[in-house]
């Protein structure tokens, strides 16, 4: 074997022994369970929290950070615990279950003594900046099944945390953006229950 390609050959060992001792982190958006005792009044209604659509850019089990103006890296090392759109859906149904004090019944059959409020969410952008900040836009739609006048409503919001440390301060500013849009989704699910004015919240 020429000395070429054994250094090609201990490169590429090299290479992949690195490979395989580098740490993965697995992330979710489900923030911890609430430690306060106070409890909303319940919502005359069940919610339907349906699947989160999320850009094909960051659709992916890494996570995707900003480098700069123009550029984006990969982070293999940093990943979801689920699919993004899962872990948008299942922290998204947290938050809203506890701050309407309701159920989630997506995947089951309703039962016909309440209304069941279809809640849709499509996020248009999930902006990472390591050391800098989280940034979520992204809209929203409430409708009832029944389907009474007006039909529905169509919100958005901007959220934004800071986040100036490390990868696991990150992975909280994360949490406490979703957590904030979950806020504002159940704001307006209550307002609109009650006033079905096409008005979203400020």
């Amino acid at each position: 074997m020429s000395i070429a390609a054994r250094v090609g050959l201990i490169a590429l060992i090299a290479g992949l022994s690195g490979c395989a001792s580098t740490p993965i982190h697995y992330h979710t958006l489900v923030s911890p369970s609430s430690k306060t005792s106070t409890r909303l009044p319940p919502a005359p209604f069940l919610i339907d929290v349906m699947a989160v659509g999320v850009p094909v850019q960051i659709d992916q089990p890494q996570w995707v950070v900003r480098l700069g103006a123009n550029s984006v890296g990969v982070l293999e090392g940093e990943r979801w615990g689920a699919p993004l759109s899962d872990e948008l859906r299942s922290a998204l149904s947290a938050e809203l279950t506890q701050r309407l004090n309701t159920q989630d019944i997506a995947g089951l059959t309703p039962s016909s003594d309440k209304p069941v409020l279809r809640i849709k969410v499509q996020v248009r952008r999930f902006e990472n900046w390591p050391g800098r900040q989280v940034e979520l836009y992204a809209n929203w739609s409430l409708s009832f099944a029944e389907g009474s006048a007006p039909s529905h409503l169509i919100c958005q919001g901007l959220f934004s945390e800071h986040a100036p440390s490390d990868y696991a301060h990150l992975a909280r500013a994360q949490q406490r953006t979703v957590a904030a849009l979950g806020k504002q989704v159940a704001e307006d699910a209550r307002r609109w229950s009650l006033s079905r004015r096409p008005e979203c919240t400020q």
